[in-house]
């Protein structure tokens, strides 16, 4: 995402929901971009946008929009609003966010827009593929008649 140059369209704290046995929450500093979020452990320096090569890679981690199915509004309680972030393999991340901070709604939308991008994106070259096959059919028959 940020090593592909994605400008970061919201940046702040986020806490995850740990898989272990207690389920604690984490805080998680957070990037989204047009490509997906980012999730760096707090106490990695926010000038530092990607790991350094003595420390493991495994700390940040990638939800990238293309393996995510949904962002579920769960419920919003007290100050924060619970979501859970639904990846295609079945995967679900929680999350919780001061309802203010409007993150749920800032994935949601960025995961929209990164869809329909593609979406146009298989759309233009499914045409072009069809324009390629259409067209060349006389220009092949002329050149096998000049090879023969």
């Amino acid at each position: 995402m940020l090593e592909s140059g994605c400008k970061a369209v919201k940046e702040g704290v986020l806490e995850k929901r740990s898989d272990g046995l207690l389920q604690l929450w984490k805080k998680k500093r957070c990037i989204l971009t047009e490509e997906g979020l980012l999730l760096v452990p707090p106490k990695q320096p926010p000038q530092q946008q990607q790991p350094l090569p003595a420390e493991p890679a495994a700390k940040v981690k990638e939800l990238h929009f293309s393996n995510m199915k949904t962002v579920d509004c769960v419920e919003r309680k007290g100050k924060y609003v619970y979501f859970t972030v639904v990846m295609a393999e079945g995967k679900e991340i929680d999350f919780r966010c001061a309802q203010e901070q409007g993150w749920n709604a800032a994935i949601t939308l960025q995961m929209v827009q990164y869809k329909n991008r593609q979406a146009i994106l298989a759309v233009r070259s499914t045409r072009q593929k069809q324009q390629h096959l259409a067209q060349p059919h006389g220009p092949r028959l002329r050149s096998a008649s000049n090879s023969a």
